[in-house]
């Protein structure tokens, strides 16, 4: 008898939840002999969406070690679960210094990945120049910025953004020699704080201000107070 209503239980719960989406037989569920299933279901869910987060961090040649590192590593820290899609592949990528980190994923697998919480582009001249002429990262960048989720950019890689005609019209702020090229058009209102965040575009000006990039990226996604957590526990004043 239980083996049987564990069984039910299970092929209820099937039913009722997919991907993380919970579909309208739930409600019926609610008002039948289901219900306690069912608001058992409803709380794990609603602790899940609180907490599941993702993070796509794109990795090109001679991408800044600094900044590609501090968001690997704060949003980690912070429970998100970050992917590293390589460009052109994931094969390892040599940074500016010839350090070589192993990507998770390429660049073309990371839209079935998906969806992500933040996509963040790391600076370095020649990682810039990568993604700003890759086709695929255009489009991944196209499709977080309509879908309202957010986009986070440091160091040169907010002219990576320009390229991919992302963020037009919003507050930004980049490595100040990239100053003139973010200016130029007057596609963005341009500012010289070490953070800028502008609904869901999230923009700093490069190594120095690495940590507390990561740290707004995961107050936006976390709250205050769980960056303010991680924050204390790295001996950093955020």
């Amino acid at each position: 008898m239980t083996s049987t209503l564990e069984s039910a239980n299970s092929a209820f719960f099937k039913k009722i939840l997919l991907k993380g989406h919970i579909y309208k037989p739930l409600i019926t569920a609610l008002i039948s002999p289901q219900r306690p299933f069912a608001l058992n279901l409803l709380r794990a869910y609603g602790c899940e969406s609180k907490m599941s987060k993702k993070a796509l961090i794109f990795l090109a040649p001679g991408y800044e070690e600094l900044e590609f590192i501090a968001s690997a590593d704060v949003l980690r820290r912070a429970g998100i679960e970050v992917s590293i899609a390589g460009i052109p592949d994931n094969k390892p990528v040599k940074s500016a210094r010839n350090i070589a980190i192993v990507p998770d994923i390429s660049v073309c697998d990371a839209a079935c990945a998906g969806p992500f919480d933040v996509m963040i582009l790391p600076g370095g001249l020649g990682g810039t120049k990568a993604m700003a002429d890759c086709e695929e990262v255009g489009k991944l960048l196209k499709e977080q910025e309509s879908s309202g989720r957010k986009v986070a950019a440091i160091c040169a890689a907010p002219t990576a953004l320009k390229a991919h005609c992302i963020a037009s019209g919003k507050k930004v702020t980049s490595y100040p020699a990239m100053a003139a090229a973010m200016k130029e058009g007057g596609t963005y209102q341009y500012l010289e704080d070490d953070v800028v965040v502008d609904g869901n575009i999230i923009t700093s000006r490069g190594p120095g201000t690495a940590a507390a990039f990561a740290l707004t990226i995961v107050k936006e996604l976390l709250g205050s107070e769980k960056a303010c957590e991680i924050a204390k526990a790295m001996l950093i004043k955020f």
